[in-house]
């Protein structure tokens, strides 16, 4: 016999349990996350092995180095200094370094590196420009605006009409012979100075600064010692060449002339001990 029992309000059956909203979301962000990472890790292998492929395709490395703006420095001396460039990989080598090694030479100021698709490099070359020849040790040197030595005198560079600079050399407290710092930038005040007047420095023919505190000049086809000081020097050598006619007439062989006192002038004749004043 069957019996039934009442179902008891009190209780319910157990529903089945379902995962909650949060949770699907929270598993969702990490495939994501986890598809998104393994997407980026492929792609930084397959370019990391393109570059390898690319930086090793022999279509790339420099195989021709051009070179401009050289005018003193010859080609194959410049393209010496940067003869490890040649078979190197056009995106790896270093242009700084090789333009360190152009620099190295005194001839060059500046120099600038480029790179031209798929194996070129070309090379613009700005140079030092002679200003004056420097008498050291009996031999003549090349230097330019910055009193800086670029290459000893030869018959190569005859071409040059350039005043000659005594007195560049300095003897140190231990002996050694060495160039003045202080007489070297005098040096470049006053070629930078006789620059403005290109009538006037194109007549200079010696410049003296053994004393750094008075410079001393000697001009061509005249055999004065012209001492300027430490400044005005184109101003006081053209005051010089304005009235040099009018001392002749007074002191036909002139030892020196002293232009360091504004318009008070001082002459002294050659075999003379000391000298005259002449009023500009």
């Amino acid at each position: 016999m069957t019996v039934s029992v009442p179902t008891d309000k009190r209780f319910r059956r157990r529903t089945q349990l379902r995962p909650s909203k949060r949770r699907r979301v929270f598993t969702a962000r990490w495939w994501r996350v986890l598809k998104v990472s393994a997407i980026f890790v492929i792609v930084l292998f397959v370019g990391y092995q393109i570059k390898v492929f690319v930086l090793q395709m022999p279509v790339l490395s420099i195989d021709r180095v051009i070179v401009r703006g050289n005018v003193h420095l010859s080609t194959d001396e410049a393209l010496s200094l940067v003869d490890g460039l040649h078979g190197e990989n056009i995106f790896r080598t270093d242009l700084e370094q090789w333009r360190n090694a152009l620099l190295a030479s005194p001839w060059v100021k500046d120099a600038t590196l480029r790179i031209v698709i798929p194996s070129t490099i070309k090379i613009s070359i700005s140079e030092r420009v002679p200003m004056a020849l420097g008498r050291i040790d009996g031999h003549l040197y090349l230097i330019d605006d910055q009193a800086r030595l670029i290459a000893e005198y030869g018959t190569e560079y005859t071409h040059f009409d350039l005043p000659v600079i005594d007195g560049l050399l300095h003897e140190t407290s231990n002996g050694q012979v060495v160039i003045d710092d202080q007489r070297s930038h005098l040096t470049m005040r006053v070629m930078n100075d006789l620059e403005t007047q290109p009538r006037i420095v194109g007549r200079v023919s010696q410049i003296d600064v053994s004393n750094p505190s008075n410079v001393v000049v000697i001009l061509d086809d005249d055999e004065a010692l012209i001492h300027l000081g430490v400044n005005q020097f184109a101003e006081r050598l053209r005051s010089y060449l304005e009235m040099v006619t009018a001392l002749r007439e007074k002191v036909p062989h002139i030892d020196y002339v002293d232009l360091r006192f504004g318009n008070r002038v001082y002459v002294r004749p050659v075999g003379l001990e000391g000298g005259s004043s002449v009023q500009q």
